[in-house]
C-alpha cells in the first residue's frame, strides 16, 4: 500500500487515508450541476449516505386559510411549494409547481376563495416577481415587470385590489403601488429614501398605514389618503422609536408594536381622533414579536418572545380580556392566523427537537389539533438533542445568553460555535439538522450565542455593536472561548466557529482575533470587507446597511471600516476555513467571498470553497443544500475531530 501524503491544503487526508486503509476505492458524492468547487476533495458516498436522512427532513408553515382548509408551504422535491391540507394530518395537495422556491403568499384575511398572490425569484436573486394565482385552475398571471423587486403585498378588505412596494422606478427607492384584479395600476406613493412598506388597509378602503423603516432601531408610521395622496404622520416623528407591526381596528384606532418609552417592543393602541395611546402589554418585559386580528375584529392574538421561546396570548376586543386557550407545545411560533370565522387560531410551531409544523387551537377552549407532522427522514426522534439556555460573562461584565446543544455522554466534546447573522437577528432554538447531525453523528457540541447587537434583549443591547462598537461583539466570542475553557464537558483545544451573512463576518473576524484558539471555521455568504460590501450590495439596501455599519463615504468612518475588515488582516489568519457562496447574492455579493478566498490561499491558509451558480443569499435548493452540508460535515471531521 502506498503511503498517503497529507498536507493542509489537501485536508481530505483523513478521509482518503480511511478509504485506503479499508482497501477499496469508494464512490464519491455527486456534485450538483450548478455547484463549482475549489479545493474541496471528493466526498465519500458513505458520508452522503450517512447524512441522507438528515437531508430528507421536512417542515411545514401556515400561510393562510381556505375556508376550513389550510394553505401551507412545504417541500416534497427540490423546493418549497404551496400545498393545501383538507383535514388534520391529511394529504398535502401540491398547488404550485414552480421552478424556484416559493418566496411568499398573500391570502385575504377572510380566507382564500379563488385568487391569491404569490411571489418568487430566479436563482436566489431576491428580485421577487408578483403573480395572481388561481386556486381552482392552478393558473397564474404576472402582475410585475419581470425584473424589479416586489414585496409587502396584501389584499383590500373587499378583495378587489391589492397593494405592494416595488423598486421598479429606479431600482433604489421603495414606492407603494395599488392594482385592481382587472389589472389597473395606480402609483400611490413615491419616496426618495428609506424603506417604505404598506401595513394595513382601513375598513372603508380609503386609507393605508405606511411604515418608513430607517433601521431596526428607528421607524415612523404614516397614514396615506389613497385618493388625495396626502401623507399624515402618526408616530415616530418627534422621537426615535422602532415600530414593528401596525393594523387598523374597527373603532377608529390602530394597534401597533413599538419600543416607545420602553426597552422592549410592546403592544399599543392609538386612537386616531384623540391621539391617545394605550399600552396593552405594560407588564411584559420581553418583545411582542407579532400580532393578528380576527376578520370580525373580536379577537387579537399576540406572541411574546421570552428569551427565545414563544408565548401566545389571545384577548377579546374591545375589553382586552384574556381568552382561554389550549396549552401549546414549547417552541418558536411563526405564523399566527385566525380562521375566517375567528373561532380558531392557526399557528406554526418549531422547536429544537421537532421541525416546524402547523397546529390549530380552539379560541376560548382547550382543543389543540395538529394538522401536519413533518417527516424527519426516518431518524429516531428520541435521539434529538434539546437546547439548553445558559449565560456567560463577557469583558464588560454583561451576561451573554446562548443556547447549548450537548451530545449524550460525559465528553469532553469538541465544540462548534454557531454565530447568527443580521446582525440584528436572534438565535432561537429551532429545529436544525445541522445541530442534530453534529451532536448525534459527530459527538460535537454546538453553542449558539446571542452576542451584543442581537434582537430580543432590549434596544440598549441591540445598539451595543453599532458603528465603531462593531468589534465589541467579536470580543463576546472571545469571552465565550474563555467560558468554554472552564467547562469540563467541552474541549477548548477543539473549537470551530460557524456563521452566515453577518455571522460570516463574525467567523472571519474570529479568525483574525482568535485564530490560535480555533481548529476550524465555516462561513457562508459572509462580509470580508465592509467598504466593498457597502459599495456593492444592491442599491435598494445601501441606506439601511449604512445606518447599521457606518457610511463608507465618510472618510473617518471609511478608515474605521477598513481597519476592522478581515480582508485587511489576512496576515493574522491561520485557521482552515470552508466558504459557501451563492453567485446571485444581492445582499452580500459573491465578490466578498472571492476576494477573501484568494487572499487566504495566497497566504497559505487552507480553504475549501463552494459556489452555487443558481443560488443567492444561502442555499434553498435541496440538491445544493445537501452537498453543502455533506462538505461541511467532512470538513469538520477532518479539522475539528481530527487528533
Amino acid at each position: 500500500m502506498k503511503p498517503v501524503k497529507c498536507n493542509w491544503v489537501a485536508a481530505a487526508c483523513l478521509v482518503a487515508f480511511g478509504a485506503l486503509q479499508a482497501g477499496a476505492e469508494e464512490r464519491s458524492v455527486g456534485i450538483p450541476n450548478n455547484i463549482v468547487t475549489h479545493n474541496v476533495p471528493a466526498l465519500p458516498q458513505s458520508l452522503g449516505d450517512r447524512l441522507a436522512r438528515y437531508n430528507h427532513t421536512r417542515s411545514a408553515g401556515l400561510v393562510g386559510w381556505a375556508g376550513d382548509e389550510l394553505l401551507i408551504m412545504t417541500r416534497f422535491a427540490e423546493t418549497n411549494q404551496l400545498h393545501k391540507v383538507g383535514q388534520p394530518l391529511g394529504y398535502r395537495e401540491q398547488l404550485t409547481y414552480l421552478p424556484e422556491p416559493l418566496a411568499g403568499v398573500g391570502v385575504p384575511r377572510t380566507g382564500a376563495k379563488e385568487e391569491i398572490l404569490i411571489s418568487w425569484d430566479e436563482g436566489g436573486s431576491e428580485f421577487d416577481q408578483l403573480f395572481v394565482f388561481n386556486l381552482r385552475t392552478g393558473e397564474s398571471r404576472m402582475v410585475s415587470d419581470g425584473k424589479s423587486l416586489y414585496s409587502g403585498y396584501f389584499w383590500s378588505p373587499d378583495e378587489t385590489h391589492f397593494v405592494y412596494v416595488t423598486t421598479e422606478r429606479n431600482g433604489r427607492n421603495w414606492d407603494t403601488h395599488m392594482q385592481s384584479t382587472d389589472g389597473e395600476k395606480t402609483i400611490l406613493l413615491e419616496t426618495d429614501q428609506g424603506y417604505w412598506f404598506p401595513m394595513s388597509w382601513s375598513r372603508d378602503q380609503k386609507r393605508l398605514l405606511i411604515k418608513n423603516r430607517v433601521s431596526i432601531n428607528e421607524s415612523s408610521l404614516f397614514e396615506l389618503e389613497i385618493e388625495s395622496g396626502e401623507l399624515t404622520p402618526l408616530l415616530g416623528q418627534d422621537e426615535r422609536i422602532a415600530i414593528g407591526g401596525a393594523m387598523y381596528d374597527n373603532r377608529g384606532g390602530v394597534f401597533f408594536t413599538s419600543d416607545q418609552n420602553s426597552e422592549f417592543q410592546r403592544l399599543h393602541r392609538v386612537d386616531l381622533a384623540s391621539g391617545e395611546v394605550e399600552v396593552l402589554t405594560a407588564d411584559v418585559e420581553w418583545n411582542v414579536d407579532g400580532f393578528s386580528l380576527s376578520a370580525d375584529f373580536k379577537r387579537l392574538a399576540y406572541v411574546v418572545n421570552v428569551g427565545g421561546i414563544s408565548e401566545v396570548t389571545v384577548i377579546s376586543l374591545p375589553g382586552y380580556k384574556k381568552v382561554q386557550m389550549p396549552e401549546l407545545p414549547q417552541g418558536v411560533v411563526g405564523s399566527l392566523l385566525f380562521s375566517p370565522d375567528g373561532r380558531r387560531l392557526g399557528l406554526t410551531i418549531n422547536s429544537a427537537t421537532s421541525p416546524a409544523d402547523v397546529y390549530v387551537a380552539e379560541v376560548g377552549g382547550t382543543d389543540l389539533t395538529r394538522w401536519t407532522q413533518s417527516e424527519v427522514g426516518g431518524l429516531d426522534r428520541s435521539r434529538f438533542v434539546d437546547a439548553e439556555l445558559i449565560e456567560y460573562p463577557t469583558f464588560d461584565g454583561r451576561q451573554i445568553p446562548a443556547f447549548v446543544y450537548t451530545p449524550e455522554g460525559g465528553g469532553p466534546h469538541p465544540v462548534v460555535v454557531f454565530i447568527h447573522g443580521g446582525p440584528e437577528a436572534q438565535y432561537r432554538p429551532y429545529f436544525s439538522t445541522l445541530m442534530q447531525s453534529y451532536a448525534t453523528e459527530m459527538n460535537v457540541a454546538v453553542i449558539a450565542p446571542n452576542v451584543r447587537g442581537s434582537n430580543g434583549y432590549g434596544k440598549t443591547y441591540l445598539e451595543l455593536d453599532n458603528g465603531k462598537l462593531r468589534e465589541d461583539s467579536v470580543r463576546d466570542i472571545g469571552a465565550l472561548l474563555d467560558w468554554i475553557g472552564g467547562q469540563d464537558q467541552f474541549r477548548s483545544d477543539r473549537v470551530a466557529v460557524m456563521g452566515g451573512s453577518y455571522g460570516g463576518y463574525m467567523v472571519l473576524a474570529s479568525m483574525v482575533h482568535y485564530g490560535d484558539r480555533l481548529a476550524a471555521a465555516v462561513e457562508s455568504v459572509g462580509i470580508s470587507n465592509f467598504v466593498t460590501f457597502l459599495e456593492n450590495t444592491q442599491a435598494y439596501r445601501q441606506d439601511m446597511r449604512r445606518v447599521e455599519y457606518g457610511d463608507e463615504r465618510d472618510p473617518e468612518m471609511r478608515a474605521h471600516l477598513e481597519a476592522i475588515s478581515p480582508l485587511n488582516h489576512v496576515d493574522k489568519m491561520v485557521t482552515p476555513v470552508l466558504i459557501s457562496q451563492g453567485a446571485n447574492d444581492p445582499r452580500v455579493p459573491a465578490s466578498e467571498s472571492e476576494q477573501i478566498r484568494l487572499a487566504l490561499e495566497e497566504a497559505g491558509v487552507p480553504v475549501w470553497y463552494i459556489l452555487a451558480k443558481d443560488e443567492g443569499h444561502g442555499f434553498r435548493k435541496k440538491a445544493n443544500r445537501d452537498y453543502d452540508r455533506v462538505a461541511k460535515f467532512a470538513f469538520l471531521e477532518a479539522y475539528l475531530n481530527a487528533e
